[in-house]
């Protein structure tokens, strides 16, 4: 059953459980700092690929709407995720989650040597993996948000239909790559964290949790899609990134029940603009 009344609950500001744990593992200074907030999907991409990479990092929690001045010198708008790179004098810096994303990736490929992505000794891989990152951020992520904001009945079987048919267009590109390479990341039994995993796995746990909850959602039925979300919950990187299911369902009330001026997200959806 959905829940209907909103009860006033507000986003916390430090992670609970096996996050939390991560957070005092990663308690003191590196070349990278990530500025993060732990409720937030687009820090956790960036987190996983910093656990499974292996670069160094320290971990700051941040009030995002607070918005403190060491997240502003690090992201402009106040957002998380951000890198501080304190290896250059001064620091610099880095935001955005795919950018992130891609600049772990070439760090790695320059130390640890561990990579979420294809070799690039098979560029088409890289792209169909590109592909699917691409579908996740034009499609997948905002039509989670239109779901679960949506608050007239209408509205909210419309977003149940529409990220539904996100989810089933993702694994279609799964099913490609399967195809026409061989499968890859955890889709395939067997595999190891992949690229699109990172880039998606947190809108997906958190379907399983706050979508649940506050829209009574339902996972797609299917055996590999299921196997898909097992292997992706249970894997040790990704289970390290995750709060207590208590931490989301009290941060997205709010988008739940769409308050005003919930965050820029919320905002944006509302007005039918494009992500900040």
């Amino acid at each position: 059953m959905s829940a209907t009344t909103d009860s006033g609950k507000t986003y916390r500001t430090e992670c609970t459980g096996a996050a939390h744990e991560t957070v005092k593992r990663h308690s003191s200074d590196e070349a990278i700092t990530l500025f993060a907030a732990c409720f937030c999907p687009f820090v956790q991409r960036a987190w996983i690929a910093l656990e499974y990479l292996g670069v160094p990092y320290k971990v700051d929690e941040v009030d995002p709407y607070k918005k403190p001045q060491a997240l502003l010198e690090v992201s402009p708008k106040g957002l998380v995720p951000g890198l501080k790179l304190h290896n250059y004098n001064p620091p610099r810096a880095l935001n955005e989650s795919t950018v992130i994303l891609e600049y772990l990736e070439d760090v790695a490929s320059n130390t640890t040597k561990r990579s979420l992505l294809p070799p690039r000794t098979n560029p088409y891989a890289r792209a169909l993996v590109r592909l699917q990152a691409d579908h996740v951020n034009r499609t997948l992520v905002p039509a989670f948000y239109r779901y679960l904001q949506a608050q007239d009945a209408d509205a909210q079987i419309k977003g149940g239909q529409e990220f539904l048919e996100a989810i089933r267009g993702l694994t279609d590109l799964f099913e490609r790559m399967e195809r026409e390479i061989a499968g890859l990341g955890l889709w395939v039994e067997g595999g190891d964290l992949g690229y699109v995993d990172a880039m998606a796995g947190p809108w997906i746990f958190r379907a399983s949790i706050v979508l649940k909850h506050y829209r009574g959602f339902t996972m797609p039925e299917g055996e590999k899609f299921t196997a898909w979300t097992q292997r992706l919950f249970s894997h040790p990187v990704f289970k390290s990134t995750c709060s207590t299911d208590d931490l989301y369902l009290d941060s997205y009330e709010r988008y739940a029940h769409n308050r005003p001026n919930t965050s820029m997200v919320a905002n944006a959806i509302n007005s039918g603009r494009g992500l900040p």
